[in-house]
């Protein structure tokens, strides 16, 4: 029964890498997750893959990249998710909740409903776009040495992964124990996909377009700080669905009042 648990955990976590260079480190990826339990690879538009580099650097992992998925988009890889957790090297443009991986185990505890999840790693070069992080709930940095914080992709991934396992195995003890997260919660109080906040959000910035709250052709900073409220506020698909059943009664106001202004009635 422990090791089903454990099994569900891993196989609720995705490892998303985001425009991977060197076909060897997708190989090198997908290592570090078979050898800690992980299965979900999704890579955003590789630069070559398939690639017999990544086989041949995956050492037998053959299994991850048969099942790799490829998509267009990190907003594609991460829809199904209900928490996301971009690698950063440092907050860009606004702080951002940062954490270390060690702590990604007390977020899981915390939110136990926030399950698919994804870990999404950047490019070998530049790491994650801004935009990118903006899809994520919280932003992970590992501490490496200062002087010196040359870290690997496959390396990087091989860290989380340890991570994750350490947490599966943790829960695995706990089913023992007799202590067991209840698997039948009203839906509507889990935690919403990264499809339904995006979903909001698009909602939101087109009643503010239409109030004339926000201009598209100068963003500024405001969808990056609504961005970082909806992280931030981590809702559930409840309070998602109240949210846009205010702004779609907005809408509907808006509406009728340019009606009414246009046949003179008001």
């Amino acid at each position: 029964m422990g090791d089903l648990k454990q099994a569900s955990l891993l196989q609720q976590i995705k490892i998303v890498l985001c425009q991977t260079s060197h076909p060897g480190n997708i190989g090198a990826a997908a290592r570090a997750m078979k050898t800690m339990g992980l299965q979900q690879l999704v890579l955003v538009q590789p630069k070559e893959f398939p690639s017999q580099e990544a086989l041949a650097r995956s050492s037998g992992a053959l299994d991850i990249l048969d099942n790799a998925q490829v998509v267009s988009s990190l907003q594609e890889a991460v829809e199904d998710c209900r928490l996301v957790i971009g690698t950063s090297s440092r907050s860009r443009t606004l702080p951002w909740p940062m954490v270390e991986p060690r702590e990604i185990k007390n977020i899981i505890e915390k939110e136990p409903s926030a399950l698919p999840m994804a870990i999404v790693f950047g490019r070998e070069s530049s790491g994650l776009l801004n935009e990118e992080l903006q899809l994520c709930h919280y932003h992970v940095n590992i501490p490496a040495n200062p002087d010196y914080m040359s870290l690997n992709l496959a390396a990087a991934v091989q860290v989380i992964c340890y991570e994750c396992r350490l947490l599966a195995l943790q829960q695995e003890s706990s089913l023992h124990s007799g202590a067991e997260v209840d698997s039948e919660a009203d839906d509507s109080e889990r935690k919403a996909t990264i499809q339904q906040t995006e979903g909001l959000y698009q909602h939101l910035e087109n009643v503010m377009i239409e109030t004339g709250f926000f201009d598209p052709q100068e963003p500024k900073l405001l969808p990056a700080r609504l961005h970082r409220l909806l992280a931030k506020a981590q809702l559930t698909e409840a309070e998602v669905n109240i949210l846009r059943g205010f702004l779609a009664s907005m809408n509907k106001h808006i509406k009728y009042h340019t009606v009414n202004k246009e046949s003179g009635e008001l």
